[in-house]
């Protein structure tokens, strides 16, 4: 399979090692920056887990458990910066419909949809019988 450029020939690939890192950061940062400035969901999501982090960690149960409910809520942030690239990647070709473009921005948000089930599932599994022992 041929490629139009040889990867060291992507303009995007100058840095290495170290500086490499420090520049993927200040990009990761500014993906949250965007995300939080643009994207209602993402900011909802990020106010669920503001909410229930604290929660998590001040529950009777296992570091294990509390790991567990805390990663489900960013599983959900994860998945939503995904679901919003597939929408910017459509939106920057065309803001024409297309089923095509439809069928990816529904399945984006059929997996945040599922990240979030997830993370229900998860929080009533350890929640529910820690609250029962607790009585």
């Amino acid at each position: 399979m041929s490629h139009p450029y040889h990867i060291d020939q992507n303009p995007h690939k100058g840095n290495r090692g170290f500086a490499r890192a420090i520049h993927a950061a200040k990009n990761s940062w500014c993906g949250l920056v965007y995300a939080f400035q643009e994207e209602s969901a993402f900011r909802q999501e990020l106010t669920l887990i503001t909410l229930l982090t604290p929660a998590a960690v001040l529950m009777p149960i296992s570091l294990l458990e509390k790991s567990l409910l805390i990663s489900s809520l960013i599983l959900v942030l994860v998945i939503e910066l995904l679901n919003s690239s597939v929408e910017a990647a459509i939106d920057r070709i065309s803001f024409e419909h297309h089923d095509l473009s439809k069928r990816a921005k529904d399945f984006g948000s059929a997996a945040v949809m599922l990240a979030l089930l997830i993370a229900l599932l998860i929080w009533l599994a350890i929640c529910i019988p820690a609250f029962l022992q607790s009585q």
